[in-house]
């Protein structure tokens, strides 16, 4: 199982820079985990710059995958890593699904980079 972080899906909407590290992960819905936080993010970010008939395609293309809901499990493990990474609520959830779920974080987020658990894919040298 993998979690692609929203930079991952944002990349792949948006055909960006470096969307052909992200390809492979988002190959297979059925092996993503899918933060609510994720499509929170992802449809605003895609209702701003491509409208809302593009943010709800996308949304129900993550409903094809594992969607993972906050609950309290996940909001203290996630207030933990929060407080050990200095992590910002929305990627402290992140974080934390993933570890709760075993699954390997795909990211170009600088705030996980060198995090146990996570793929990271740097968009410095472009």
């Amino acid at each position: 199982m993998v979690l692609v972080d929203t930079c991952g899906w944002i990349e792949w909407l948006a055909d960006g820079p470096i969307v052909e590290r992200f390809l492979p992960y988002l190959e297979t819905t059925e092996a993503i985990i899918v933060p609510t936080v994720v499509q929170f993010e992802l449809y605003k970010w895609l209702e701003r710059n491509q409208g809302e008939q593009a943010a709800m395609k996308a949304i129900a293309r993550t409903t094809r995958s594992v969607v993972v809901d906050l609950d309290t499990s996940i909001a203290l493990l996630a207030a933990e890593l929060s407080r050990d990474h200095r992590l910002s609520v929305a990627d402290s959830v992140i974080y934390a699904i993933a570890r709760k779920h075993r699954a390997e974080l795909i990211t170009s987020d600088d705030h996980f980079e060198g995090l146990s658990g996570v793929t990271y894919f740097s968009k410095k040298d472009l």
